[in-house]
């Protein structure tokens, strides 16, 4: 059975990731973009996971993975129900929803165990952002 604890134990050493508290509910980020997040009673685990595999994911185990809520079927996203998840599974989730969120070279940059690199928190965006499009004059 895996815990709250243990995902914030894995979640907030990785490079770029850290954790908010929004609306009583917490989830972890990298940049702007959310990769997990916790239902307010921590039971439930949403994480980053892709569109067209999460169906063949809860069709493989339906008593522990569930399809997100109907406002979240748009986006790369599934459920599971924490007590149910192994600590090498909920690992191993954790670590694939987050690198489909960083940079490829973070993801690259990272490996288990005795990982030494930096890990960077706070609210880092994915990339500069420029104030103006190249190629595009702003106009006086």
């Amino acid at each position: 059975m895996a815990t709250i604890e243990e995902v914030r134990a894995l979640a907030s050493r990785l490079p770029r990731s850290y954790e908010a508290l929004v609306r009583d509910r917490v989830k972890f980020r990298v940049g702007r973009i959310v990769y997990l997040a916790f239902s307010r009673d921590e039971t439930i685990m949403e994480f980053a996971f892709p569109k067209d595999e999460r169906e063949a994911l809860v069709a493989s185990e339906p008593d522990k993975f569930q399809m997100p809520c109907a406002s979240d079927l748009r986006y790369n996203w599934a459920r599971a129900r924490l007590a149910a998840l192994g600590g090498d599974e909920v690992h191993d989730l954790v670590l694939d929803a987050w690198r489909m969120v960083v940079p490829r070279s973070v993801a690259a940059g990272y490996s288990e165990p005795g990982y030494s690199g930096p890990v960077v928190p706070g609210p880092w965006a994915r990339g500069a952002v420029a104030s103006a499009r190249p190629g595009r004059q702003r106009a006086h």
